[in-house]
């Protein structure tokens, strides 16, 4: 009876065209052993399993094979078979997590300096390499220094911040990346089609995404999938053999709380505690299906592959509540550490989704129709000041009907009050300034003018070249800021026009860029106006560039400056 081999090992690439996932490391030795410019020390690093050890054997039959150094050696002649079968003598192999000291390494690199016995190349692959003592790196570094000709060196290792600089200076780089889990489940296939072996899409989906970019794990646990499955890869069987939610039993649980079915859903995921399922990662992969759905909803042709569940999901919920389901289980895996056990946390998301996101979820309403919003703020806090912030951003009536050509407003109530309610004067950027926003929320607020204003309400109007800058969310956390800047709730309303040019120059940038011109003319003023500067001007023959002048911050005395 022939012994088994391990898939891990009996698929191992023996050429650069077996390899996968590394295209870009491919392309470059290909490209270096086509015209000969070989160097004579590589580094290959990256995570376990992504092929570091495999590129250096291969590497090594590319430049011993019988035909000559080539990117594509025969697998037939001696050289190729030796290194195939681990017994050709100028491949020496070292594992430096078990030979660290220096008197291994002298012993080999006194070698180096003989010729090869059968090969072209005497070829050192040192796996690990960062494991090496400090004085076995000083004695390399004298070969690396100035290696014989007939001598490369392939080091691999996971953790490159631990090899001294002097040693990396003297190596060509290359870093490998994870594999994507559809590059390893059709890798997967491929093997499975050669044995003979059945396999469901959904199995080798759950095994390419435990694998986390590790092709020799992900065919480790195929290997122990197909033994538990008693030659069958079933995505039932794998789910149980991993210890994660079955998709179908994930997939129940979002049909539930898409039909408000309360019962169903917790039924379901009690189901799911029952079988000791690792609910982190039960909450991940939700989140992944949500997603799934949500594409499928806004591009069908994006997601040809969308399971019918999720498509009847993608049916019956809107995208708005799509994007709450996600949010909720998105943050439900941060609020775990929060709650007074993993299953307890994991049923409180789904109840969460239950009420703001199913068709019982209707009744309550965010003033700008927008339950997405009132669900980020109500999953982002901890557990413990989560109601406060819910009961702060929704609202039992929705907004009233604005005009067609108006903007949805938002009314959010601050999340934070001073102790004294701030007016507003209607002077737009001297507000933005002082609630120092960032990101696209500033440049929202930049844009905008203010149309009118009382104490519960600012209109502002966006220029319509500015349109695509328009978001709702974006939108309500302007809102939010305003609000905790006045302490007061305010609601924002923002109209897309057509400004004028006056409009245009009372938005906060037109008026920072107009200060910012007044101080740069100034300065230039000030430099020109400058008897030294004149002098050496006039005495010198010299060009004063405006362009390197620059207003001093914080200086009123002399406001320009020269940059060097």
């Amino acid at each position: 009876m022939q012994a088994h081999r391990v898939l891990a090992r009996k698929w191992r690439p023996n050429s650069f065209a077996d390899v996968v996932g590394q295209t870009h490391v491919l392309q470059a030795l290909r490209h270096a052993l086509s015209s000969g410019r070989l160097h004579h020390a590589y580094l290959f690093t990256g995570t376990r399993g992504v092929g570091k050890t495999t590129l250096a054997r291969v590497l090594a039959r590319a430049l011993n094979c019988e035909t000559g150094v080539t990117p594509d050696p025969c697998g037939v002649c001696a050289a190729c078979r030796g290194i195939e079968e681990g017994r050709f003598v100028d491949l020496i192999e070292l594992d430096a997590a078990s030979n660290t000291q220096v008197d291994r390494m002298r012993e080999l690199l006194e070698n180096a300096t003989y010729a090869p016995t059968v090969g072209r190349y005497k070829v050192y692959v040192i796996d690990e390499v960062h494991q090496l003592s400090g004085s076995a790196f000083n004695a390399m570094l004298k070969t690396l220094e100035e290696p014989p000709d007939h001598v490369k060196f392939v080091l691999a290792t996971t953790d490159p911040q631990k090899i001294p600089v002097t040693v990396l200076s003297r190596c060509m780089q290359f870093g490998l990346k994870p594999i994507a889990p559809a590059v390893i489940a059709a890798r997967m296939t491929h093997i499975l089609a050669e044995e003979g072996v059945e396999a469901e899409p959904a199995a080798l989906e759950l095994l390419s995404r435990a694998a986390q970019g590790s092709l020799r794990d992900a065919l480790s646990l195929l290997d122990q999938a197909i033994a538990f499955g008693g030659g069958r890869v079933a995505a039932g069987a794998v789910a149980e053999m991993l210890g994660v939610a079955d998709l179908d039993a994930l997939i129940a649980i979002l049909q539930a709380v898409s039909r408000n079915d309360a019962a169903a859903a917790l039924a379901a995921a009690d189901a799911l505690n029952g079988r000791g399922v690792a609910l982190d990662g039960a909450l991940q992969e939700l989140a992944r299906l949500i997603r799934q759905a949500a594409l499928y909803k806004a591009l069908p042709v994006a997601a040809p592959d969308t399971q019918e569940g999720l498509i009847e999901l993608a049916s019956r919920l809107s995208s708005t509540d799509l994007q709450v389901l996600y949010q909720i289980a998105v943050h439900a895996r941060s609020e775990l550490d929060w709650a007074p056990d993993a299953e307890s946390g994991f049923v409180m998301a789904v109840l969460r989704m239950i009420a703001l996101a199913g068709p019982g979820a209707e009744p309550l309403k965010v003033a700008t129709a927008d339950r997405a919003s009132a669900a980020a703020i109500a999953v982002a806090q901890p557990a413990a000041a989560a109601t406060p912030a819910i009961a702060r951003a929704v609202s039992a009536t929705a907004a009233p009907a604005q005009p067609p050509h108006m903007e949805a407003a938002a009314v959010v109530e601050p999340s934070a009050r001073p102790t004294d309610a701030a007016t507003f004067d209607g002077n737009w950027p001297a507000l933005v300034e002082r609630m120092g926003l960032g990101g696209k929320t500033r440049m929202l607020a930049d844009r905008c003018v203010v149309a009118s204003h009382d104490p519960g309400c600012i209109k502002l109007e966006l220029g319509a070249a500015f349109r695509r800058m328009f978001d709702a969310a974006v939108r309500d956390k302007l809102a939010e800021a305003v609000g905790a800047a006045l302490g007061r709730s305010v609601r924002i309303e923002i109209a897309v026009v057509e400004l004028d040019t006056g409009g245009v120059a009372e938005t906060p940038i037109a008026r920072r860029e107009s200060a910012r011109a007044a101080q740069q003319a100034q300065a230039v003023e000030a430099i020109r106006s400058d008897p030294f500067v004149r002098g050496l001007i006039d005495e010198m023959g010299g060009v004063l560039l405006d362009a390197s002048i620059r207003p001093l911050q914080n200086q009123t005395s002399n406001p320009g400056e020269v940059s060097p």
